[in-house]
């Protein structure tokens, strides 16, 4: 079925409701299982449904869909909202949201979002359950330093414990996860055969960008926030600077660059870069791209599942 044959049907997710726009028709359904049931019944046998992704509420929403064989775009809400403007459409309500993106569907005709492979899902909620309590122990060992009273900072102590037990719970689990898929345990072992990627690097990559080693250079540096973007204008060329992207992919392959260009072979590079002349910033951009197209060229030629 071509694009333009599909009806596009927009839906806004909210925690308790999805509203939906279908066919210039306005529907407001309940969050959950026989919510989702009603929508499918509701659809025409060609639609195509777009939402925008809402920090989780719409998770099971997707799945429910792709498993009735319905094609789905998640797509980025800033993206909608420009596309909103654009249009001069400046009220906001979730009926006005589903409306929009509907129209964002015929305009941009998104490509449909690839089933989650389960593996990478739950390798997924458990980085990212890390890197929230990572943040909260930071936190705490900030405020740490303001206590005075006994009483508070051995209840802190108390708590920094816990976190630290849970922490470390969590990185058993992320690896019982990588583990337990042969695909991604033999990309977990070519990840972190490079200078300066650590498990957690490696776990937060095969998480977070389940595209590296299928996409091009070009494709997975601008999924990772590290393609150069121009902005030129008439006869003036101004300076090119990376924009958007995984910003949790992007940290992880920052500090990863930090020890390449200690000890790594991508010293001499990051080197060569500061002689010509670039700033210490944008050296180590350029070599956390030029790292993250090494990683993605390993996993593209390597790797079969072992037997």
């Amino acid at each position: 079925m071509s694009n333009s044959s599909q009806i596009q049907v927009g839906i806004d997710v909210s925690k308790p409701i999805i509203d939906c726009s279908i066919l210039s028709q306005s529907h407001s359904l309940p969050n959950s299982p026989a919510g989702f049931r009603r929508l499918c019944a509701l659809l025409p046998p060609n639609a195509h449904v777009v939402l925008e992704a809402t920090g989780g509420y719409e998770r099971k929403l997707v799945t429910h869909l792709q498993a009735s064989s319905i094609p789905v775009s998640v797509v980025n809400p800033r993206q909608v909202r420009d596309f909103a403007r654009a249009k001069g459409r400046l009220a906001k309500t979730d009926a006005i949201d589903a409306r929009v993106l509907a129209d964002y569907g015929k305009a941009m005709q998104p490509k449909p979002t690839a089933q989650a492979d389960p593996t990478r899902q739950a390798l997924n909620e458990l980085v990212a359950l890390r890197d929230q309590l990572v943040a909260i122990r930071t936190q705490l060992l900030n405020h740490n330093e303001h206590l005075k009273l006994s009483v508070a900072r051995s209840a802190l102590k108390a708590s920094l414990s816990t976190l630290q037990r849970k922490i470390k719970a969590l990185e058993a689990a992320i690896q019982k996860q990588i583990h337990s898929d042969p695909v991604i345990s033999s990309h977990y072992s070519a990840l972190t055969a490079h200078h300066g990627i650590g498990q957690l690097t490696a776990a937060t990559l095969l998480a977070q960008l389940p595209e590296l080693g299928a996409a091009s250079r070009g494709q997975i540096a601008a999924l990772a926030g590290l393609a150069p973007f121009n902005r030129d204008s008439g006869s003036l060329r101004g300076q090119r600077h990376i924009h958007g992207g995984r910003s949790r992919v992007r940290r992880a392959l920052y500090m990863a660059s930090l020890c390449a260009i200690r000890k790594g072979p991508l010293k001499p590079f990051y080197l060569r870069l500061r002689s010509n002349g670039k700033p210490p910033k944008v050296a180590l951009v350029a070599t956390a791209r030029k790292l993250l197209i090494l990683l993605n060229t390993s996993l593209k030629s390597s790797l079969t599942i072992p037997t």
